[in-house]
């Protein structure tokens, strides 16, 4: 199987990370030419996605949209007062996977890849798995 890689990000309190050439990278180092690789976000108020990667207001409109989607709410339970950030991130997903194909991610022409933060500034992890088919 493939060689699991660690990755360090330093965010704000909220934001969208393209790490799309860390993933093509990863996958280059490989040397895989076809398989997939597996994106892996190890926390609980941030995420992994796809989204388009020519205007630079996409993301903070994702952010926007996922902020009226799922505001602070003074009736959530959890202690820390971050329940929002959970919500936003279970509804994002903590993995992609991606399709290589003659040893580059699949990908449509306006995606990248993007770490998203809901509860910053911290220093995240996330994890990039290559396997060959």
């Amino acid at each position: 199987m493939g060689k699991l890689r660690e990755f360090t990000i330093k965010t704000e309190e909220t934001g969208v990370y393209n790490i799309t050439r860390t993933v093509t990278d990863a996958i280059k180092e490989s040397g895989v030419e076809s398989g997939f690789a597996v994106i892996f976000c190890p926390h609980t108020t941030a995420a992994v996605a796809f989204n388009e990667n020519t205007d630079p207001n996409v993301g903070a409109d994702m952010l926007l949209g996922m902020d009226n989607a799922f505001p602070k709410l003074e009736g959530y339970r959890h202690f820390e007062g971050n329940s929002d950030a959970h919500i936003k991130s279970s509804s994002l997903g903590a993995e992609l996977i991606v399709l290589i194909d003659e040893g580059w991610p699949l990908l449509g022409i306006w995606q990248n890849i993007y770490f998203v933060e809901f509860y910053g500034p911290r220093e995240r992890k996330y994890y990039i798995k290559i396997v060959e088919d």
